[in-house]
């Protein structure tokens, strides 16, 4: 399978395939991700393509063999999360700015904006592996945690990449390897029948399982760092005072601009130097801190869109339905709706206190 595109010809050579939506290296390109922009220096960014109706949950298994190669060097990023368990090692990856052999039992957490790449392909055809890729929406503990609190929250952290963008890997015990191998089985199969009798939920139920195993093995890893705020981006003094500001006034129409003002920098520094520390640009933790308020809004509350742009920074009902079908694929009432489906709430939900803006 091949990524597919808004825009056919922006599409780069090859497709896309890496450590996360290729299984576990280069070689599968899957129906789930679309181009969704092309950085300035040529990096291509895929976002979740997500079915109607369905979680937002992709689950893929790599066997090197039977997947087709990739060129050397495809470097793109993620707009969404990654995990990726490698059963049989094999071949090199680049994540972020380094590279990486990879060995039986590692497990890989790649979140959204880190940079990746494919390495060695010919000893990569070797490996076989077992990835997901997700929403935090597929998760009900994510669902609400604002990227920039991702590094606080046990589930969320082991996604939080280390100081230069590097994902966070983990070498799973060889007694709980076939566990994990099972996880993903099982994961594959509820994601693969949507249609069935709680499908959706025992997806995230398990998805949810698989986080909480990774949070534990994180916290016992002696080579892993800590699960406290101190392990990712926020532990960096300067980006924790950009999330600071982000987190107070993203709900008014501010800017990077308004951001670097507020803090003493210039607009270019300041981005330049958050996407050297996080992986992601001042304007992508602005609009991902937006788009999290979005869908919580709309998931809790009903109301109307004008309102949810308002309290989201946006200028208007029209601009927010544009840029969430732009991240998510589908408008903002469609994904109310189906949220709304899955989680048995009909049609009909009360505004209540959980839509303001505290």
């Amino acid at each position: 399978m091949r990524h597919s595109s808004d825009t056919p010809a922006a599409a780069p050579a090859g497709g896309h395939g890496d450590v996360g939506t290729g299984g576990a290296g280069p070689g599968h390109r899957p129906r789930a991700t679309r181009l969704r922009t092309v950085r300035a220096d040529g990096t291509p960014v895929y976002r979740y393509d997500p079915r109607p109706g369905a979680p937002p949950i992709t689950v893929l298994r790599f066997d090197g063999p039977e997947h087709d190669p990739l060129p050397d060097g495809h470097r793109h990023v993620h707009d969404f999360l990654v995990l990726v368990l490698v059963e049989q090692g094999g071949g090199t990856v680049r994540l972020g700015d380094g590279q990486h052999e990879l060995r039986d039992g590692d497990l890989f957490a790649v979140g959204p904006g880190q940079v990746l790449g494919a390495g060695d392909v010919t000893t990569l055809t070797h490996a076989r592996a077992w990835s997901v890729f997700f929403m935090p929406d597929a998760v009900p503990a994510l669902a609400d945690v604002p990227p920039m609190a991702w590094a606080g929250h046990p589930l969320a952290a082991p996604f939080a990449a280390e100081p230069g963008g590097h994902p966070r890997g983990l070498a799973v015990p060889p007694a709980d390897r076939a566990r994990w191998s099972a996880w993903f089985a099982d994961l594959a199969a509820e994601t693969g029948a949507p249609e069935r009798v709680g499908a959706s939920a025992a997806a995230s139920a398990l998805l949810t399982r698989m986080l909480v195993e990774l949070a534990r093995l994180r916290a016992a890893s002696t080579d892993g760092a800590s699960s406290d705020a101190s392990a990712g981006p926020a532990a960096d003094p300067l980006v924790a005072r950009v999330f600071a500001v982000v987190e107070a006034r993203f709900r008014e129409p501010v800017s990077p601009r308004d951001v670097a003002h507020d803090l003493g920098y210039t607009t270019g520094h300041l981005s330049t130097l958050v996407r050297e520390r996080t992986g992601r640009t001042l304007q992508e933790w602005l609009t991902e801190r937006r788009m999290t308020e979005a869908r919580r809004l709309l998931a809790e509350t009903d109301l109307p869109l004008a309102a949810v742009a308002q309290r989201t920074g946006h200028r208007d009902a029209g601009y927010l339905a544009r840029r969430f079908r732009e991240r998510y694929g589908v408008t903002p009432v469609r994904w109310r709706r189906e949220t709304w489906s899955r989680s048995g709430g009909g049609d009909v939900r009360p505004s209540g206190g959980s839509g303001g803006p505290g």
